[in-house]
């Protein structure tokens, strides 16, 4: 039998020689906008999409570069698409268990912190001379920990609903909540001490 007759193996195959620059940038130029279409259908916003996009790109350059891509120009796309795929899978899930991590840390926290609710926070148990202190404490503290706690103990709001409002996390709202409330502990204390506070 003609060994030119002989379909060809795997072995027979040679790597695909890595793009040169221009060679990459056209196929970029052609190919991008369809990539990030994809993308953006595989994922929860538009700069997760442009992630996805620039690892998929990094796997496929680098076996490229390694001499580990077999298949062609042709097989590119096919390859990036499937990359997109995955990589969007993956993030989705870490960012679920992530929400559900903080979802949890922030339900522990709010029932800790309605455990152990300060009465003086009830405007109908608190006198003029405590408001009086809590309003100076509250000036005093930085503003973050101050729109925290007027959002939590007066506005009546979540720690998920005040991280939205604020574009932070929920363990990030209900930190700040904490450490403006020992704070204000500490600022009420020196308060009594100094003969301020009658209580």
């Amino acid at each position: 039998m003609d060994d030119s007759s002989r379909m060809p193996t795997p072995a027979d195959t040679v790597p695909d020689a890595p793009p040169t620059p221009a060679e990459w940038e056209a196929w970029l130029a052609v190919n991008g906008p369809k990539l990030l279409l994809f993308a953006r259908q595989q994922t929860r916003s538009h700069e997760d999409a442009e992630d996805v996009i620039q690892d998929a790109l990094v796997r496929l350059f680098e076996k490229l570069q390694a001499g580990e891509f077999h298949g062609g120009e042709e097989a590119w796309l096919p390859y990036v698409y499937t990359s997109i795929r995955r990589i969007a899978i993956d993030i989705s899930r870490r960012d679920d268990r992530r929400k559900r991590r903080e979802e949890s840390v922030a339900e522990d926290i709010e029932t800790d912190q309605r455990d152990s609710f300060h009465p003086w926070f009830e405007s109908d148990s608190s006198d003029d001379e405590t408001r009086v202190q809590l309003e100076a404490g509250l000036k005093n503290l930085p503003p973050k920990f101050a729109e925290v706690i007027v959002m939590k103990i007066w506005g009546d709001q979540t720690f998920a609903q005040i991280g939205e409002t604020l574009g932070i996390s929920q363990n990030t709202a209900a930190s700040r909540y904490r450490y403006g409330l020992e704070a204000l502990k500490s600022h009420l204390g020196n308060a009594r001490r100094r003969g301020d506070l009658a209580i």
